[in-house]
């Protein structure tokens, strides 16, 4: 099972990904975990990909996709992967084929979770932490007993700044442009699995499974 993961900001991806792992010895690989660990180890790559975040500047693709192959070569992976944060655009995917293909392991699915725009955005922007001791809430879903008090220890909540209305519609116009076309893409390779990312975790979850053709 070697799974793309693709979804908006907000549509629950992430929470889908660690139930898979839950349920099948396969890792989930995080592009941004892979960066921050090769940096923190001082790989080549890593001290590489250091230098353009130093100067503010993005990690070419090429760094990118070296890590990805470097960690798909390692055991865990024998059985199957989760991808999640790569590809961004077409332009990486075709790249990540040609790697893929040079290693034999071609993609089983691109398992896109697919949400309404304006449940997106009561997802990100209805989010409010707590100030003393980190609790989350939402106020559209599952809002605390007092407005912006804590129900666990009384703090004061507050909403992050990259949760305000104007920056989540910024994150879904960038995900729209660059990452959307993707679904095409795998669409017209045949492997997209498409599941609806509404209703509770669970019945997602079996949605997810159906779509994928496990138990």
């Amino acid at each position: 099972m070697r799974i793309v993961l693709l979804g908006a900001p907000g549509a629950g991806k992430g929470t889908q990904a660690k139930k898979l792992i839950e349920k099948y010895p396969i890792p989930q690989i995080s592009t941004g975990d892979l960066l921050r660990a090769a940096v923190a180890a001082g790989t080549a790559l890593g001290k590489e990909a250091k230098s353009y975040m130093d100067k503010g500047e993005l990690v070419p693709d090429s760094v990118v996709l070296g890590m990805v192959e470097e960690r798909l070569k390692q055991d865990d992976c024998k059985e199957g992967y989760i991808l999640d944060g790569f590809p961004r655009n077409t332009k990486q995917a075709e790249t990540l084929d040609k790697m893929l293909a040079s290693l034999n392991m071609s993609l089983s699915a691109a398992l896109s979770v697919d949400v309404p725009f304006e449940d997106l955005m009561k997802r990100l922007t209805g989010r409010r932490t707590c100030k003393a001791c980190g609790q989350m809430y939402n106020v559209y879903f599952n809002a605390p007993k007092k407005d912006n008090v804590c129900d666990k220890c009384g703090g004061e909540l507050f909403q992050r700044g990259d949760d305000k209305e104007e920056t989540i519609k910024k994150r879904l116009d960038v995900y729209n442009a660059q990452t959307a076309p993707l679904i095409d893409y795998y669409g017209k390779k045949g492997i997209l699995k498409a599941v609806a990312g509404t209703g509770g975790i669970d019945d997602i979850f079996g949605k997810v499974c159906s779509a994928l053709g496990i138990n």
